[in-house]
């Protein structure tokens, strides 16, 4: 089942925090880093109530922030999160009766609290050292700093994963595989080893998620369901639409805050549900525009793949939009794999970022590697 050598292929642990705020998603694989990949197990460690409220408490006090920096309230959050994702690494390898020996690398993305690359930087949370001294496992982690230094957008970091899922299950091309969490993302993959491209379409989730909370007190449309009772309010989504950012070609990113409800107050739940849904889809309808030639196929990952709604109005957009269920990927799965896989590229310099994905000069690999003997941290590529 391979080893946790660089040579051939290693086994590694991928984890995923995202925006959404509803837990960890661990995921377990075996990888070289390029064309072999074989997922083994996963797992799924939600949030309690006050953690995901103490997670927004960090994320509102980051937002406050200049530059990323020791502060109270971030730090103490980050703590935390890192040890609750050391206990999802220990349940997953007692799921897949792996042995930590032999696992060779974690992959720790941490949270997004603030990202901000039109400033040069961008912000996850997450003590990487902490993490490899507890699972006694070396650690990837700040695998966006490196991109965002450079001049790229540090985001969306997954296609690379995306590209070598959709070569191995033969798609025909070009397909777009639609990532749909707090932000949606989209890779667009063409024929030629090249011929990639990949951005963020606007909020996905995060605004729907934002609204339910605050007026049923409950972070989710389930199914999509007071989205289907309710109206779209077309001026209001075509207010909502009538930005600048999604006229401006990739790369681009969004943090999770960039957009808000605001222009929905004062409408029922569900017309806010539906006209928020709406909107989601219609970004990734704008998203067209910037694609060298309209996907033959839309494959959905993340939650937003669960929202019956969403994925209605997303195929009376955009024509044929499956589920990545479809081809026996697991869609809850996608982002953890794709930092197990991106962790084995790092160890191996391989790049992780793109001209084409982040806007970055040049292919760059990424991250920053943890050894749990003596805590020292340095870029793979720094030895």
């Amino acid at each position: 089942m391979g080893n946790p050598t660089i040579g051939g292929t290693t086994i590694a642990v991928g984890l995923m925090s995202g925006t959404s705020v509803d837990g960890i998603d661990a995921a377990l694989i075996e990888t070289d880093g390029e064309g072999a990949v074989t997922p083994l197990a996963y797992l799924e460690q939600p949030y309690t109530d006050e953690t995901r409220a103490r997670i927004r408490a960090a994320t509102h006090a980051a937002l406050q922030q200049s530059a990323p920096g020791p502060h109270a309230v971030i730090d103490a959050v980050a703590e935390e999160l890192t040890l609750l994702h050391a206990e999802a690494v220990e349940a997953l390898l007692a799921r897949a009766d792996v042995p930590r020996g032999s696992v060779g690398v974690i992959g720790f993305h941490g949270q997004t609290v603030a990202h901000r690359p039109e400033r040069g930087w961008t912000w996850q949370i997450g003590d990487g050292n902490l993490l490899a001294r507890k699972t006694g496992i070396p650690v990837v982690h700040d695998f966006r700093s490196a991109d965002v230094a450079a001049g790229g957008q540090g985001a969306p970091l997954i296609p690379v994963y995306h590209r070598a899922l959709a070569l191995a299950a033969g798609l025909p091309l070009p397909v777009a595989i639609l990532n749909l969490g707090g932000v949606g993302n989209v890779t667009w993959i063409g024929e030629g080893e090249a011929d990639m491209l990949a951005f963020d379409t606007g909020p996905a989730n995060g605004l729907i998620d934002d609204w339910m909370l605050a007026h049923t007190g409950v972070a989710m449309d389930r199914d999509g369901a007071a989205a289907a009772r309710g109206r779209v309010h077309e001026d209001i989504l075509a207010a909502m639409c009538d930005k600048p950012w999604f006229d401006v070609p990739p790369p681009k990113s969004l943090d999770r805050h960039d957009f808000s409800t605001a222009p929905c107050e004062g409408l029922s739940v569900g017309d806010g549900a539906a006209t928020l849904t709406a909107f989601t889809a219609e970004t990734v309808r704008l998203a067209l525009a910037h694609m060298p030639r309209p996907p033959r196929r839309w494959y959905v990952a993340g939650g937003g793949r669960r929202n019956a709604t969403l994925m209605r109005m997303l195929a009376e957009r955009l024509g044929d939009v499956r589920s990545v269920d479809a081809l026996g990927w697991n869609g809850d799965a996608v982002e953890a794999e794709g930092f197990a896989y991106m962790a084995v590229r790092s160890l191996r310099g391989l790049p992780i970022s793109f001209p084409g994905t982040t806007g970055v000069a040049r292919p760059l690999t990424g991250g920053v590697l943890c050894q749990p003997a003596d805590g020292a941290c340095a870029r793979p590529d720094q030895g």
